[in-house]
């Protein structure tokens, strides 16, 4: 068989440029581009990029403010450090390895290592500004899509510092919009990790007095079940304390950046958290027992931080663990004797959780065995070829349909996409498990069935579809089903949640035609603007979606679905929300219903 002629020579060696490259190899700089519906989209870390600059500055101690504005899809950044030395501004903005973070003299605990991030910003933007400001004097450079535009440099009154900003590149980043709420919590980060420095944002002033003790208090609420423990040294800050929560809730940080991933200084902590427990009880707790319910924060500086990727989302310098977990244990062992009713309280949550644990492996233990009794496979799961592997970063086109009755269920698996799509169909109404504990899931097959279906049982990170779709019926059985499910998730998996894993899919609840033409409506206001463009319109309305034939159907789940993601804009808010919304205080709930009712009159 003769090999196909591919003109392999010299004419196909492409040598691209620094710029070049970042935006034809995006995701090496910035990891995933997104549309800002996600934390990590790309736009934040843009933002980010340019904020560490400034955050550098003032930990040499050189500025104590940092101005941010969102004007649309325009992001102005000043600080107020040293300003970039005027003869390298458009090198350390545009030319990859170019920095003074390389130089001990200048920056010692800097973030920013790689002398890549303000080059991705300008790369990736549409427009991108730089204005130095040094003494009286300023340099300003302007760049289109990485490429410079024109320079410009004078006198000017004002403070020393640097001026960005930037308008990301709509061909890069697909039809994005930033979230406000989402840049706060960046910028409360920031806060926590560098006391004195005062952010504002769109005019909000945003300041942190007491370091990482503000996170905890701010995370934990009014839920902590003992005022928060915190020290704060040169190189380690830590606070940490238990709430009635499923699960722990950490946070690290390195440099004043945020781990999101965590790495070599988050498996230090969580192990010195545990051995200094079992040191100042002289027991053997088991580290689930110390760590349910654990909300904790640990900030290490390094003068050389190893990150896995330029997004900085995970240490990984193995180097310091030893050393680290001793120096965890040794703090929390002495506030611990330093807190004697704090420690108290904390022990018998331990305690409380241990004899918990026992009772709900004995349970464990009997849903296992009745699940190996009825079938070795899950029976209400249509299972997909591709699953989520978030170590390795693949299968982000899975995902799975939970839907109700087979009627719908047959509709979707007859026109699904069997490679990317599962289905998992529920036999009827799932329980209300607002007020329940986590045993619940154990007793009820298909709460069960679904757990393990989406293998988080033991922890949400080994969830095998990137997308847990709820697709229920239009009517108000549907909306039931739909919240009862919500609380589940929100219940006894809430970073599930909170990862942007669960979306409702949206269908049409009307469809008008005639002979010529098909339009499917998703509103109310669709459908009445349809019934004026259609002629002699013949109008259906879905109740269920066992009602959509296959052939309809395949377009609703295919390239151009609807999709809406559950979002948490208060966490603190959500025990509350269950309690009121799915609690057992009918009375009240309907009191509120009646209250807020509202009648529309049809509007055909």
């Amino acid at each position: 068989m003769s090999k196909p002629d591919h003109n392999y020579d010299e004419s196909k060696i492409k040598t691209l440029s620094s710029i070049e490259h970042i935006r034809a190899r995006t995701g090496m700089y910035i990891g995933r581009t997104g549309s800002g519906a996600h934390y990590d989209d790309g736009i934040y870390i843009l933002l980010k990029e340019v904020v560490d600059n400034g955050i550098d500055e003032h930990i040499m101690g050189y500025g104590k403010e940092i101005d941010i504005r969102l004007d649309a899809n325009e992001v102005t950044i000043r600080d107020f450090g040293r300003g970039i030395p005027h003869g390298k501004v458009v090198d350390c903005v545009s030319r990859i390895n170019t920095g003074a973070k390389y130089n001990d003299e200048v920056f010692q605990f800097s973030v920013g290592l790689n002398g890549v991030g303000t080059k991705a910003v300008n790369a990736l933007s549409d427009t991108f500004t730089v204005s130095s400001y040094r003494e009286g004097k300023y340099f300003e450079a302007s760049f289109a899509k990485g490429t410079l535009v024109s320079e410009d440099q004078g006198t000017i009154d004002e403070p020393n510092g640097t001026l960005v900003s930037f308008v990301p590149d709509e061909t890069i980043f697909k039809k994005y919009k930033f979230r406000e709420e989402y840049i706060m919590r960046r910028l409360k980060f920031y806060t926590y990790l560098n006391a004195g420095l005062i952010l504002r944002f769109n005019g909000e002033k945003l300041e942190a007095k007491k370091g990482l003790l503000d996170l905890i208090l701010e995370e934990s609420d009014s839920e902590a079940i003992y005022p928060p423990l915190h020290y704060q040294g040169k190189t380690l800050e830590i606070a940490i304390t238990h709430a009635q929560l499923y699960g722990e809730e950490n946070w690290s940080f390195v440099n004043g950046q945020y781990t999101a991933d965590g790495g070599t200084h988050l498996s230090a902590f969580r192990e010195g958290v545990l051995k200094a427990f079992n040191e100042f009880s002289k027991k053997k707790y088991d580290g689930d027992d110390v760590r349910e319910g654990l909300i904790g924060a640990v900030a290490i500086r390094l003068k050389e931080p190893i990150f896995e990727s330029q997004t900085k989302n995970k240490l990984g310098n193995s180097e310091i663990r030893s050393d680290l977990v001793n120096e965890v244990r040794d703090v929390i062992v002495d506030m611990l004797h330093k807190n004697p009713k704090a420690a108290e309280r904390a022990f018998l949550k331990i305690e409380e959780t241990q004899k918990m644990r026992k009772e709900i492996n004995a349970v464990k233990k009997m849903a296992r065995e009745k699940s190996k009794a009825i079938s070795i496979r899950i029976p209400q799961l249509k299972d997909c070829r591709v699953h989520l592997d978030k170590a390795k970063g693949k299968g982000e086109e899975s995902m799975i349909f939970i839907t109700e009755g087979q009627s719908a269920a047959g509709s979707m698996v007859s026109c699904r996409d069997p490679n990317t799509q599962a289905i998992f169909t529920l036999k009827g109404k799932p329980m209300n498990v607002a007020e329940l504990q986590r045993d619940a899931i154990y007793k009820n097959d298909e709460l069960y069935n679904l757990m393990q279906a989406l293998r988080i049982e033991e922890t949400v990170d080994s969830l095998r579809y990137q997308k847990v779709v709820l697709a229920t019926d239009a009517d108000v059985d549907g909306m039931h089903i739909r919240n009862l499910l919500i609380t589940f998730f929100l219940r006894f998996f809430l970073p599930l949640v909170r990862e942007g894993h669960l979306v409702i899919l949206e269908t049409p609840l009307f469809r008008v035609r005639n002979k010529k033409e098909t339009r499917y409506c998703f509103t109310e206001e669709e459908r009445a603007l349809a019934f004026k463009e259609v002629k002699n319109p013949e109008i259906t309305r879905f109740k269920g979606l066992g009602e959509i034939s296959p052939n309809e159907f395949r377009a609703f789940i295919s390239e151009g679905m609807r999709l809406s993601p559950v979002h948490i804009d208060d966490i603190h808010e959500v025990p509350h929300i269950l309690k009121f919304y799915m609690g057992k205080n009918t009375p009240k709930r309907r009191e509120y219903i009646l209250n807020h009712l509202e009648i529309e009159e049809d509007a055909v």
